[in-house]
């Protein structure tokens, strides 16, 4: 949290729109003000019937039925309250946990929709500190903020008023500490908060680096970087460390100071009493109605300070988690078409592209591909070979030109069936933490179990799924790293053939596999692309022996066209890069 987030006030708009998530939940949340109005009220009855009951009943008449009777009073009066202080704190919970599910899904689906240069800017551990913790924080402000601290101040206010009406002398004495109490307070409320951005940010700090570094360990074992590493964290765990117990000082503090001024109030009325008791004809129900009422009165004014803590830590929460609501960076999705099937092909008219500022990674890009062809992208790194495919996919809009999709323009599509006919294979094969068959058909239900046997047959993966535990069911670790890079990509593959796309991309997906699993992949991927539009972007030329066509970029151009053959029988840069890599890689 930063310096101006943690001293911003409260910002009435912003506590407005925090409120309009009630909406859907005005009966509780009204319940909740009303129970919370009520035990304010009420809280004053107990110590009225025990003054009544000290006053009336054992100081002067002795009448044994009216103090029966009092302390039945005095009993119901304690079971209310605590009936009531249940079903508050259970309602005000409830609310501040619907509201958090509604919260959540909400900015979920928001990031879900996203465009890839927001991910591109934004590290995924913000998103994930937004979407989880961030929003967990605004519970508090329902459960221990709006409501309670309303409930609160309601209640020093009936507490002070009724005080002054059964004695303004000893009212007075009582309060003469609360300025003390008050600066004690507010020195306790600027400390803690100060210690408490201190802890958060330290956890955040071990969060990261302890998942960065179990999730990189074989690269620390591999230079052995373990002990400077554990260093590393040694530091930022005594940091951690030294938040908490800063903390921690402010509340050994805090507490005994608030103990103290309680008790000088208590001193002094009982001093009071034993001095002019007589004189302003101070009982002694008087004496224990205002004792009871030092405790009362101090209890809210000390948790006033963690409470408004809560509540401005819930306002920062509130408004860091609106702020990614409130990014317009949507991916666009105003086609009407539906894409079911290529019949003529695809183009790319003079197309510029930069992922930001004027950088452009494309240049004036046009090529088009004909429908069932099977064309491949080749060129060094950064030439623009993967922009192309992520702009087909509409990962990204294009910033000039056009692209077409039988001669209708792809914006014009509707989004999800733009990409449900479009099956990509990538190099970085993603793999959830899932079966293996909710892998290849990511819980489609559209999908059947005999499509995916009779697709990975026909990948020629069948035997080797048949080998794991429990098949199909086999646990997928996370990021699959109990498979192999060659057996992730055979998933992909089936992942992909299973969805039978119109348009079939390879980005590179055999760098870096074994020969023996890349035949297996040159098969799948003439069995996938026959018969459908497809790119492939490779470093290895046995994997585009079988393409129609080769586009050579360069720079984010492109500056060589043909077949295979005819590029190899001239003066070209393929031809060079060709040889350069000995046959095998391009």
């Amino acid at each position: 949290m930063s310096p101006k987030e943690q001293h911003k006030g409260l910002n009435p708009k912003l506590i407005k729109r925090i409120l309009s998530y009630t909406n859907p939940y005005k009966t509780l949340f009204y319940f909740a003000v009303i129970l919370t109005l009520i035990l304010a009220t009420i809280s004053i009855v107990r110590p009225l019937l025990i003054s009544k009951a000290l006053n009336d009943y054992v100081s002067v008449s002795k009448d044994l039925s009216g103090l029966n009777f009092i302390c039945t009073l005095i009993f119901v009066s304690l079971v209310t309250e605590a009936i009531l202080q249940i079903l508050n704190l259970r309602i005000t919970n409830l609310l501040g946990q619907n509201i958090v599910k509604d919260l959540r899904n909400q900015i979920y689906k928001h990031i879900i929709h996203l465009k890839n240069t927001y991910y591109d800017t934004t590290p995924v551990g913000t998103l994930v500190t937004r979407a989880i913790s961030d929003v967990e924080s605004l519970s508090d402000v329902f459960a221990q903020g709006f409501i309670v601290i309303a409930g609160d101040v309601v209640m020093l206010i009936i507490f002070v008023c009724v005080m002054f009406a059964k004695n303004w002398i000893l009212t007075l004495l009582t309060l003469s500490t609360i300025p003390l109490l008050f600066l004690a307070t507010a020195l306790f409320k600027k400390g803690v908060k100060k210690t408490f951005t201190m802890v958060r940010n330290a956890v955040a700090a071990l969060n990261t680096f302890t998942q960065e570094h179990i999730t990189g360990m074989r690269l620390v074992q591999l230079f052995n970087r373990e002990n400077q590493e554990f260093e590393k964290f040694k530091e930022i765990n005594n940091q951690h460390r030294v938040a908490n117990i800063k903390s921690i000082f402010y509340y050994s503090v805090f507490f005994p100071v608030v103990e103290i001024l309680s008790s000088v109030s208590v001193a002094l009325i009982i001093w009071f009493v034993g001095i002019k008791g007589n004189a302003f004809n101070i009982g002694l129900g008087d004496l224990t109605f205002f004792i009871m009422m030092i405790n009362m009165v101090f209890r809210p004014i000390r948790m006033l300070a963690d409470r408004l803590n809560t509540l401005q830590m819930g306002i920062v929460s509130a408004e860091r988690v609106f702020k990614v609501l409130d990014t317009d960076e949507k991916i666009s999705n105003c086609g009407s078409l539906k894409f079911e099937n290529i019949t003529k092909g695809i183009e790319f008219k003079n197309v510029w592209f930069a992922y930001n500022n004027n950088h452009f990674v494309l240049k004036d890009v046009s090529f088009s591909i004909k429908a069932g062809q099977t064309v491949a992208l080749v060129g060094a790194t950064g030439a623009g070979k993967s922009t192309v495919i992520n702009l087909l996919s509409r990962f990204y809009d294009l910033n000039k030109g056009e692209i077409l999709i039988d001669e209708t323009e792809i914006n014009q599509f509707e989004l999800s069936s733009l990409r449900k006919n479009t099956g990509i294979v990538l190099q970085d094969v993603y793999m959830f933490n899932d079966t293996l068959l909710n892998n290849i058909t990511l819980n489609n239900p559209e999908i059947s179990f005999e499509n995916v046997v009779s697709a990975t047959k026909q990948i020629g993966l069948y035997n080797y799924i048949m080998t794991l535990p429990d098949n199909f069911n086999y646990k997928v670790t996370e990021r699959g790293q109990g498979l192999s890079a060659g057996q992730r990509q055979l998933i992909a593959f089936i992942r992909a053939y299973v969805y039978q796309p119109s348009i079939f991309i390879l980005d590179e997906a055999t760098a870096t596999i074994d020969t023996q699993t890349e035949q297996l992949i040159q098969q799948a991927v003439e069995k996938i692309s026959k018969g459908r539009t497809s790119i492939i972007i490779a470093h290895r030329l046995s994997t585009i022996k079988h393409v129609d066509k080769v586009l050579v970029f360069d720079q984010g151009k492109i500056i060589e066209e043909g077949t295979i053959e005819k590029l190899l029988n001239s003066n070209s840069k393929f031809k060079k890069l060709y040889e350069l890599n000995n046959s095998t890689e391009i």
